[in-house]
């Protein structure tokens, strides 16, 4: 696996622009409530990943040193296997882990870095940093839709909110 990718977590100012993916996205709730639908197994599984794609957990474990591992399922049945490594958990502000598929050593594992800024006004903004191993796979990623599907995941957290009433 790249060196950078197994670079210390908390030293993310470091990290080369050309590597990385930002999404961000204004929710409506309070910090806590944004942050528990991200880290609680029940929860996050209901809304997580791109329009069109229905997930299967195989093992969700959300603490650092805990796995999430599940498949990304398409309409006509192509799978999509996904492995987080949970790295840091600063409840009610970030969640750290390294995303790929769901194989060792993946050389397209990336950092993934969920930051949540509680407004004045009771919203909250998310913010999905990606970091990727080379600037060439950050470049494939976003050519392939990473943006516009963080978005649709994004959309699909505010919409959870909303129409589940979870709270904090």
């Amino acid at each position: 696996m790249n060196d950078q990718i197994k670079k210390d977590t908390s030293d993310w100012a470091s990290w080369p622009l050309d590597r990385e993916v930002v999404i961000a996205r204004v929710i409506n709730a309070d910090r806590n409530t944004v942050f528990g639908a991200w880290a609680d197994p029940t929860q996050i599984v209901q809304w997580f990943g791109p329009d069109g794609l229905r997930i299967e957990t195989h093992e969700i474990d959300i603490q650092p040193g805990g796995f999430w591992r599940f498949d990304m399922v398409a309409s006509d049945g192509t799978r999509f296997t996904n492995r987080m490594e949970f790295l840091r958990i600063e409840a009610p502000s970030l969640i750290e882990a390294k995303h790929g598929a769901d194989i060792d050593d993946d050389p397209d594992c990336y950092r993934l870095l969920v930051t949540f800024d509680e407004q004045d006004n009771g919203k909250t903004v998310v913010t999905l940093r990606q970091m990727h191993p080379t600037p060439q796979r950050r470049s494939t990623v976003i050519g392939f839709g990473a943006v516009e599907y963080g978005g649709q995941t994004l959309c699909k957290l505010a919409n959870h909110i909303a129409h589940h009433n979870v709270s904090s």
